[in-house]
């Protein structure tokens, strides 16, 4: 009996190590011809730190290239205004609100007797219940690989990803210098090797280990975030360029273009190796630009502000011979798109009940259609701290609010007093005429939208009052 019991077992294990060879075989027939996706998204770049958005003070001919033989997009944006709340977003593919990280770390910055309001709590994990785009691509047979800054929990491989370089819960380097500190799993070879070189040192090695297995790299240095640690041998040239359009930071530019010679590595080795004619890439930062390190004029403000400066990002696709070389789209898309589109261009279906807050862009790209047009979606009911003179007052970047974008027009409310922000983008780029009072019909208009969306996404309003507020 015993051995007849043996014997059975070992025909199951037989058949079920069959059955899973060969659904790992054809699994393997069905993807060896998708497009690799390369999804390159850069920390902290605001929208004219590149050539191909107009900057004549820092040089990346190497991302201008690439741009101009794909599609740029001129109303790019970012989910949020600050790291973790828009690398969210672009991965869960869903608004703040459902997720529940709005910035990192505590949702109590700054001094408490400047918020009027109690702040929403925040989240700091991405949790594993999302099915995130990740997971989604290696389901369906890619390799997956995660370089550089991560920012959602301690370990990408958690969520989908084969390969992690350098990928954790830390939002920036201590140094872009050995020790990396916060970037412990990786050895620098020498004294005084940088940082994002070695990133895309390790990135290659994973390039070069591809064969026909289709892949998704995620690649998402921590630079340009600061610190702000200049490339030695780049540092001459900038210290004496005249400044741009309020952008004069050497140091900071040595780190773009750095950076920029790095993705030129990448893409040459794409080229020679044979990959990049069946690669599609998507190119775009995080948020905008840290406003105490380089400006974005027309743009007001920077990073961790809803105002343009701090949500609307540099943008291109590139796809050879599917996206039309040197076109641009002034369609208002968002990193949300990103999830519905690779999952377009890889030929993989929506997940069952998993909610999409964007859309594909793929018509777009290849030319075949646009996108009705729809509002955009903003909420931060929480404080960030770092004022300016371009932002709402010179405590926060942000007070407690939400915004949302429909067509030429943008209004930002705040919860503490219910203040109420209209613009015309059009006619105002750099937000410097509030209509609320001289456009009453369109700010109600826009209000109501807000409120509606809010409503369906059960978004937290803060409402309860600090009784150690004292008004500035």
């Amino acid at each position: 009996m015993k051995n007849k019991i043996i014997l059975l077992s070992l025909v199951i294990f037989s058949v079920f190590s069959f059955q899973c060879s060969s659904s790992k075989k054809e699994n393997t027939e069905q993807t060896k011809n998708k497009p690799n996706i390369l999804l390159i998204n850069i920390d902290d770049m605001g929208w004219r730190d590149v050539g191909f958005m107009g900057s004549e003070y820092y040089e990346t001919p190497n991302i201008d290239a690439l741009a101009a033989d794909g599609m740029i997009f001129t109303n790019a944006y970012a989910a949020s205004a600050n790291c973790a709340p828009s690398r969210a977003c672009m991965m869960s593919g869903q608004w703040t609100p459902r997720h529940g990280i709005y910035t990192v770390g505590t949702s109590e910055r700054g001094k408490s007797e400047t918020r009027k309001l109690f702040p929403t709590e925040n989240k700091v994990i991405l949790p594993d219940s999302q099915y995130i785009l990740t997971e989604a691509l290696k389901d369906a047979g890619y390799t997956t690989c995660h370089a550089g800054k991560w920012h959602l929990n301690d370990d990408p491989t958690t969520q989908g990803f084969d390969v992690n370089i350098g990928g954790s819960h830390a939002g920036n380097p201590g140094s872009y210098y050995p020790p990396y500190k916060n970037v412990p799993a990786l050895k620098a070879p020498s004294d005084d090797y940088y940082l994002t070189n070695l990133v895309m040192d390790k990135t290659l090695d994973f390039l070069n280990s591809m064969e026909e297995q289709p892949f998704f790299m995620y690649y998402s240095p921590y630079a340009v975030h600061t610190p702000i640690h200049p490339v030695k041998k780049l540092l001459p040239k900038y210290e004496d360029k005249p400044e741009w359009n309020g952008q004069n930071n050497a140091k900071y530019a040595t780190m773009v273009e750095n950076l920029d010679i790095q993705i030129g590595r990448m893409i040459a080795n794409l080229e020679e190796s044979g990959k990049l004619k069946n690669t599609f890439i998507l190119f775009i930062s995080d948020n905008g630009g840290l406003y105490k390190v380089t400006k974005q004029w027309p743009l007001r403000a920077g990073k961790g502000a809803y105002y343009e400066g701090g949500i609307r990002e540099p943008m291109f696709a590139y796809w050879k011979d599917k996206i039309k070389a040197g076109t641009k789209s002034e369609v208002p898309v968002t990193n949300l798109d990103f999830y519905p589109t690779i999952l377009e261009v890889a030929g993989i279906e929506k997940p069952a009940d998993k909610i999409l807050d964007g859309k594909s862009i793929l018509p777009i790209l290849k030319g075949k259609g646009t996108l009705k047009e729809r509002p955009l979606f903003w909420h931060f009911p929480i404080y960030l701290e770092g004022g300016n003179e371009e932002t709402q007052d010179p405590v926060f970047r942000t007070r407690p609010g939400s915004a949302i974008r429909l067509g030429d027009w943008k209004l930002i409310q705040y919860f503490e007093n219910n203040d109420i922000e209209l613009y015309n983008l059009k006619d105002d780029l750099s937000e410097e005429n509030n209509l609320a009072e001289s456009n009453t019909e369109k700010a109600k208009e826009l209000l109501k939208l807000l409120e509606n969306w809010r409503n369906e996404t059960n978004a937290p309003v803060p409402s309860e009052v600090n009784p150690e507020y004292q008004s500035i």
